[in-house]
């Protein structure tokens, strides 16, 4: 197959109308390209979640550069409909705490979770108490923008938003575990109580909440395997 289009891309009149500029792009031989991917998946193979976190500060500028990671993610229509928010105040992380505390409670006390949803997780041993969400030097909130709002109050409809909060919260998770840092997608649903708390407004959805920090000293995480490659990969 030929690398020759019939036509021109961008099209003089789409670039006349938004601005491109050439891609500029190196080709690594095929040895060095398998050694990269290895090594990567080396690195993030040893990623697990965690739930005991030492309460040893991590400095800002990590945050913000695990977040700037995230932002390269593709999104529909290059909306970037995605809010993170980052607190290290102890008070707002009392309160989430409390807050998410008491949604898990009912999760698991008063048969919120179904018994096939609590069998599932019940390799993991948690239950309805999170101390980390105070003892992590911080939590980071990721909200979905369900739809703009313009400055005249008129709203605008993104594309994908799910799709393109996934992608971003998963790269944002790499950047973690690549600097050496640990997290756990936390998510006690229902999660409205984040919006309140944080006082988000109501084209934000929360989709996941991040504590993040260093792991504990002398942790044990679960004994859990991933599928193999042939499991989850169909070549045809």
């Amino acid at each position: 197959m030929s690398d020759h289009y019939e036509y021109p891309y961008p099209s003089t009149e789409l670039e006349s109308r938004y601005p491109f500029y050439p891609y500029e792009h190196q080709r690594l031989p095929e040895e060095i390209m398998k050694q990269r991917a290895s090594l990567f998946f080396e690195e993030m193979n040893q990623r697990r979640s965690i739930r005991m976190f030492s309460s040893d500060t991590v400095p800002t500028r990590l945050i913000e550069l695990a977040v700037r990671t995230a932002s390269t993610a593709p999104s529909g229509a290059h909306k970037q409909p995605w809010t993170f928010i980052a607190t290290q105040n102890s008070e707002i992380k009392r309160a989430i705490r409390e807050a998410a505390e008491e949604e898990e409670r009912k999760n698991y006390l008063e048969n919120r979770m179904n018994a096939d949803w609590q069998e599932a997780i019940a390799p993991l041993g948690t239950d309805y108490h999170k101390e980390f969400l105070e003892i992590a030097p911080w939590l980071v909130v990721l909200f979905e923008q369900r739809y703009e709002i313009a400055s005249d109050g008129s709203h605008r409809k993104n594309y994908y938003v799910k799709e393109s909060v996934g992608i971003a919260a998963g790269l944002f998770i790499a950047s973690l575990h690549r600097m050496g840092l640990a997290t756990l997608t936390h998510t006690p649903s229902p999660m409205k109580f984040l919006n309140q708390i944080l006082e988000r407004p109501v084209n934000e959805r929360p989709f996941c909440l991040f504590p993040i920090g260093y792991p504990l000293d002398g942790i044990k995480v679960p004994d859990l395997q991933r599928k193999e490659l042939d499991e989850i990969l169909h070549v045809f």
